[in-house]
């Protein structure tokens, strides 16, 4: 019967012949997912830049009103 060093020495070899074959497409694939991520992290930064400068923040001169939970005068005067 097998010991656990053989069992060992197999699984190692099926593990290399299945990276042999399969390996470099893992690779190139893991290295356009990389390119493609660093893409779009890259347009996504200028885009975000490009609106930062092109838009300043609008401000909108108006009155502040406080929050109450009381309603207004029934008689419309304000208090």
């Amino acid at each position: 019967m097998f010991g656990l060093s053989e069992l060992a020495i197999i699984l190692i070899v099926v593990i290399a012949l299945v990276l042999a074959k399969k390996g470099p497409e893992v690779a190139r694939n893991a290295g356009k997912s990389a390119r493609i991520l660093k893409a779009e992290a890259r347009a996504m930064k200028e885009a975000e830049e490009q609106q930062a400068t092109d838009t300043p923040p609008r401000v909108i001169q108006g009155e502040t009103i406080p929050n109450r939970t009381e309603h207004p005068p029934a008689d419309g005067t304000r208090p």
